[in-house]
């Protein structure tokens, strides 16, 4: 390609971000859940995480505040309030007010593998209806970071989150 063919870039565009299967650690996050945070940004209220759920996990019911897109990379899963089955290669979208609870069959043979955009919060809640807990981008990412610390592992490079993912380290190192 010769100088005069090249494209025109603004270079003052911020480059697009990269991570790799394996730059981002797999953690514990509940019973049969083990999650990798990809990207945070709590002003916006958006969380980005892959979850990998053994077979027979189920979630909390929970509410949704905001919009939720799902793809299913491997094994199936499905929303107990709902026929539909999510299987390798499924996309799903919820919007804002969707109430279910997330399970994973029993007779799965392998984990089931799901990347999620979460746009606002989870309300859990219990059998009549009361919000027990919130789990927003916030409260993501402080259990991302500790499980991560507790494991010994290094600073994760979570995408939108550099800064409080700094703050929060050093923080911790210091107690």
């Amino acid at each position: 390609m010769n100088e005069s063919s090249k494209p025109n870039f603004d270079l003052s565009v911020p480059p697009a971000l990269h991570r790799g299967e394996n730059d981002l650690a797999f953690v514990p996050f509940g019973e049969g859940v083990m999650l990798q945070a990809l990207q945070i940004d709590l002003d916006q209220g958006l969380w980005i995480v892959r979850q990998r759920m053994t077979p027979g996990t189920t979630l909390p019911t929970h509410r949704h505040t905001g919009t939720v897109n799902a793809f299913t990379l491997s094994g199936s899963w499905k929303y107990l309030e709902y026929p539909e089955i999510n299987v390798a290669g499924s996309y799903l979208y919820e919007p804002a007010g969707s109430v279910h609870t997330l399970h994973v069959p029993a007779s799965n043979t392998e984990v089931t593998d799901v990347w999620f955009a979460i746009h606002g919060a989870n309300l859990n809640m219990d059998a009549d209806g009361e919000i027990q807990s919130v789990l927003d981008a916030g409260a993501v990412l402080k259990v991302y970071l500790s499980r991560c610390l507790k494991m010994g592992l290094a600073m994760p490079q979570i995408i939108g989150a550099q800064a409080q993912t700094e703050a929060y380290w050093l923080n911790k190192m210091k107690a």
